[in-house]
């Protein structure tokens, strides 16, 4: 019989993976072209040329002991490097290859951080709303996490609950923006608000509490919008990066994380990092697609569909009724469901084949995310399904 823990989970098994299993249900029924499925943020552009040039480069013109073999848990050191000097070019900052860890994606990369710093009991902080996993990757080993309230005027983070929230027992605090699922990007002065309480609690507990900023959207940002680089506010930061949107690479598992030299216990940190890299299983992030990315560093996707989506579904939603922040990065819509069971919203919306997530998935109650990386082809396709489901509850 299966562990009582993961019985658990598989009874509460992802909302977001229920309904990308259910588009696939009413393909085979209604015909993939007739089905609005905006449940997954998988994302619907190529990945650039380049990416494909290096991989057959790689394997063409490489050794294969260079291309598949073992290395540090790290990563390869020369791929670290440029990844370091990619970081320090664009935002100013004086990392090495020793404060690069390579990883199978952010996902593994926040579970390798958490691993290293978390105590069973130890509480580790973010804002609703977030992305679900986090539960489950701080009850992975054994820590508690605290939600903090979600501000739905902006979907800033709530930081006068949030500096109440903060214990003796926090040791580090989960941020992720550009924001799944709001796309709201955390403004300068809420970064430096932030790192100002946290800096106080520091000395009122006499404790260390580690910002941990989860980092996939980063390069999908609209309209010419800044995205801090929170190492440069607060020196307890770790980043966790994927290049799974930055290049459209989900299915490849490969990002990094950043561990300052002026974080607290940072050589500490790095060696039981790589320590944690191993004893998860994963030794060491995909040797292939390490090669790669470190070819493409300055590549780019095009987020012309995605802005164009985003566009049309702000616009026409506002149009028929529907209440949300406009999003200023990532590739996703929260949109206030029009009743307080965002479920049984999701439902409804079942009826026109559209697919979207509840917002209670993410701590957040009475909202939905909508997921616009997909066929511009699917949001014209949705509209009138979005119109008529607004009319049925507007009409009441």
């Amino acid at each position: 019989m299966i562990s009582n823990k993961m019985l658990t989970l598989v009874q509460n098994s992802s909302v977001i993976r229920a309904m990308f299993e259910e588009g696939k249900r009413l393909a085979a029924i209604h015909g993939a072209e007739n089905v609005y499925d905006f449940s997954l943020g998988n994302p619907s552009v190529e990945p650039p040329a380049e990416v494909k040039e290096a991989v057959v480069s790689i394997i063409t013109e490489e050794s294969a002991s260079l291309v598949h073999g073992y290395m540090s848990n790290s990563g390869y050191e020369d791929v670290r490097d440029a990844i370091a000097v990619s970081i320090n070019k664009r935002f100013g900052t004086g990392f090495t290859h020793e404060n690069i860890v390579m990883t199978v994606g952010a996902a593994g990369g926040l579970n390798v951080i958490l691993k290293t710093l978390l105590n069973a009991g130890d509480e580790v902080i973010t804002f609703a709303p977030f992305f679900g996993e986090y539960r489950n990757y701080v009850n992975n080993f054994d820590g508690e996490l605290v939600v903090v309230a979600p501000n739905t005027d902006t979907f800033q983070p709530n930081l006068e609950e949030f500096e109440t929230r903060i214990t003796a027992k926090t040791k580090a605090v989960i941020v992720n923006t550009p924001n799944n699922p709001t796309g709201v990007i955390y403004s300068e002065e809420t970064i430096r608000e932030l790192a100002q309480i946290l800096e106080k609690k520091q000395k009122e507990f006499n404790t260390v509490i580690y910002l941990i900023s989860d980092e996939p959207y980063r390069e999908l940002v609209y309209d010419g919008v800044n995205v801090p680089y929170l190492t440069k506010y607060y020196r307890n930061t770790i980043v966790g990066y994927s290049y799974s949107k930055s290049l459209s690479l989900p299915g490849e598992r490969i990002g990094y994380l950043v561990i300052p030299d002026e974080a607290t216990d940072a050589k500490d940190m790095i060696a039981a990092a790589n320590v944690a890299n191993r004893i998860l299983g994963f030794v060491n992030a995909p040797s292939l697609i390490q090669r790669v990315v470190a070819k493409c560093l300055d590549s780019e996707v095009d987020i012309t569909v995605y802005n164009r989506n985003r566009e049309v579904l702000y616009n026409r939603l506002k149009e028929y009724g529907y209440d949300c922040v406009k999003p200023e990065g990532a590739f996703y819509l929260f949109v206030k469901t029009l009743e307080a069971d965002d479920k049984a919203f999701c439902a409804a919306a079942k009826k026109y084949n559209i697919l979207i997530v509840p917002g209670s998935s993410f701590g957040c109650p009475g909202y939905c995310r909508i997921a616009y990386c997909v066929d511009h082809k699917t949001v014209e396709g949705a509209l009138l399904g979005f119109q008529k489901l607004a009319k049925e509850y507007l009409a009441k």
